[in-house]
């Protein structure tokens, strides 16, 4: 093969890696697999759960490759050479193209779960992630679209039963909740540089400190929903996730971390982990 030839197959391999990188591949599959499994737990079975991870990837995908494409002047301006992007290795036009496309293929895959169902992931991803990255980021309302896509989630999975029911108030308002700190959690870490980039979303005006006891606290409070509102007595199993998990806020709030310290950002991901372990837990129990 001559040195052109190799060069011609290279360079789309290159571009579709910085597609890839610029899609925000780790939380896009940790979303996925994430409302995957709760739709084996809530019994969609193997063809209702793979119409699920179809739907909630291409959703995840159009999301951050929306969220790049948004973001690249200020990407470029702060120079921020992880984002491809911003990097030059492709075009933000390419990334916005992708995301439209991922979003329109969100459409017929929600649907395969019923029209309902479909209807309200779409709407999710619209609010949760769409409205977010082209507004709502720079807002005192920022944590809205968050508390929305993640309350009505749950709404996508149980609608696609047979019987179609709504999920139990307790499964929406931990939903909403988990949102909410995942938002905090998010940026919690870049607060000066959202700033100095002139994003002031409700996390930046609150600033550092107060967002660093408001992570852990809200993911608690999702935490206390889950454990006390599902029916009957709380088992062993739940009582000790939900002792780990304050354990862990307060270890990761009261003990010093210098002022960008990590601690609090990861206290509040494995408060958020074992929120999600206890929903997994009830799956059974979602509608």
């Amino acid at each position: 093969m001559s040195a052109f030839s190799s060069e011609v197959l290279v360079r789309p391999a290159r571009r579709l890696a910085a597609l890839l990188r610029s899609c925000h591949p780790e939380p896009a599959v940790a979303v996925t697999v994430l409302l995957t499994a709760l739709a084996v737990a809530a019994g969609r079975g193997p063809a209702g759960s793979a119409a699920v991870a179809a739907a909630v990837l291409a959703g995840q995908l159009s999301v951050g490759w929306c969220n790049d494409a948004a973001d690249a002047e200020r990407d470029r301006a702060a120079g921020r050479r992880d984002k491809p992007v911003a990097g030059g290795e492709i075009s933000s036009r390419t990334v916005a193209v992708a995301a439209r496309t991922a979003l329109v293929l969100c459409v017929p895959l929600s649907l395969l779960s019923g029209a309902l169902a479909g209807t309200v992931h779409v709407m999710a991803v619209l609010a949760g992630g769409w409205a977010y990255n082209l507004w709502f980021k720079r807002t005192v309302l920022s944590p809205l679209p968050y508390a929305l896509a993640f309350g009505a989630v749950p709404a996508f999975i149980t609608l696609g039963l047979p019987s179609h029911p709504w999920p139990a108030w307790w499964v929406m308002t931990a939903g909403a909740l988990l949102g909410v700190g995942a938002h905090l959690v998010n940026v919690l870490p870049d607060i000066e540089d959202d700033l100095a980039a002139g994003v002031r979303g409700l996390p930046q005006r609150l600033g550092r400190t107060a967002c660093r006891w408001l992570a852990p606290f809200v993911m608690l409070t999702a935490v206390g929903v889950l454990v006390a509102g599902p029916p009957g007595p709380v088992d062993a199993l739940s009582g000790t996730l939900a002792g780990a998990a304050a354990i862990i806020a307060i270890a990761g709030t009261a003990l010093p971390s210098g002022a960008r310290g990590r601690r609090p950002f990861r206290a509040a991901i494995a408060v958020a982990g074992l929120a999600v372990m206890l929903l997994l837990l009830r799956g059974s129990d979602l509608a």
